[in-house]
Parts: C-alpha cells; sequence; structure tokens
C-alpha cells in the first residue's frame, strides 16, 4: 500500500531552515482587507511616484528633445531624450493604475517597480560611457533610479515586510492564524471578565 509524503509540521522544521526559507516573513500574497490603511500609504506612493515621473516625462517631450538623442538635453535637473521621457510616462500611468486598484496590487506593484529602479540605476551606471547608453543616462540619473526604487520599496513594503509587525496587522495576522485565533479568544475572554459575564 503507498502513503503520499510525510509532511512534517512547522514547529518540527528545524529553525535555521525555516529563518533562510522565510527570512523576515516575507511572503506577499496574504490579503489585504480593502478598506485597510496600509492600503492609503500604498496608493500614496505609487501616486507620487506615479505623479514625478510623468511630470517628468511630459517637460521631456515637450522640449521635442530627439528619440534616442545623447546630447544632453536636461529636464528637473536629469538627463534625458525621448525615450526616457516615454518610458518615464509609461511607468507613471502604470503606477497611477496601482494607485486606483490600492491594496495588494499597489503594495506589490511599489515593490517590483522599485527593484526594477534599482537594477535599472546598476545597469545604466555600467553603460553610462559606452555607445550603449540609448536612455541617455548621467550619474544624477543614477541617483535618482536609485532614490525612487528606494522609495517605491519603502511605500510597498510598509506594514507588510518585517520580522516586528504589530499583533493587529492583517498581514502578520495572515502569516499567523493559529496564534492570531489565540490572541483573538484570550480577548473575548477579558472582554467577558471585564464586563462580568
Amino acid at each position: 500500500m503507498s502513503h503520499g509524503p510525510i509532511e512534517l509540521p512547522a514547529p518540527h522544521v528545524p529553525y535555521l531552515v525555516r529563518r533562510i526559507a522565510r527570512p523576515v516573513n516575507t511572503r506577499l500574497d496574504e490579503h489585504l482587507p480593502t478598506d485597510h490603511k496600509l492600503s492609503q500609504v500604498y496608493r500614496v506612493g505609487a501616486g507620487l511616484m506615479g505623479l514625478l515621473l510623468v511630470v517628468f516625462g511630459i517637460l521631456g517631450l515637450i522640449d521635442r528633445i530627439g528619440f534616442f538623442d545623447t546630447g544632453g538635453a536636461t529636464v528637473l535637473a536629469l538627463n534625458t531624450n525621448g525615450a526616457l521621457s516615454v518610458l518615464s510616462i509609461c511607468i507613471g500611468l502604470l503606477l497611477f493604475v496601482g494607485m486606483v486598484i490600492g491594496g495588494n496590487f499597489a503594495s506589490t506593484l511599489n515593490i517590483v517597480l522599485g527593484i526594477a529602479f534599482i537594477v535599472s540605476g546598476f545597469v545604466n551606471l555600467a553603460l553610462l560611457d559606452t555607445g550603449m547608453n540609448f536612455l541617455a543616462f548621467k550619474i544624477q540619473n543614477v541617483l535618482f533610479s536609485f532614490v525612487v526604487g528606494v522609495m517605491l520599496m519603502w511605500f510597498g513594503m510598509y506594514g507588510r515586510v518585517g520580522s516586528a509587525l504589530p499583533h493587529d496587522n492583517p498581514y502578520w495576522r495572515a502569516r499567523n492564524p493559529e496564534q492570531a485565533a489565540r490572541e483573538d479568544r484570550a480577548a473575548r475572554a477579558a472582554a467577558r471578565l471585564s464586563h462580568g459575564v
């Protein structure tokens, strides 16, 4: 008679293995209530960064800079060309979509785009003085890319990723359902005792 694979309960998995698998409770698929206050943080972050990128892109297009021009045209103290302007507008509009939808989508979008901006900063840093610098990056663009990336990641991870989330946090509760249920039962019992029930 064949048996399926035996799964050990989580407490029997060595602590080090669990920490390596989930170093700071970084699962990003938990449900966030639609009206939760964290959703507002994700919306604001996406909206502000999206607005900044759209304004930068529009100002670049207004100047009618060549699409792949690397001649040194600047907008808001950043070097740009038509390709970078269009790309900025597209990413800004995507962030606006995240702002409208909110919740987990906005948070995850902020995180993913934040990582993309940081990677872009490193890639374009390597391409600065080469013929492949199609987006006309200069060192100030690289620094801007890093700053926007870190800000987007901060907005996306706020209240969602960490080892010390408060126990009323919806992400903490989704990751620790048994402990959350025990705490709820204890709180209800304490409330009954305080009301003399």
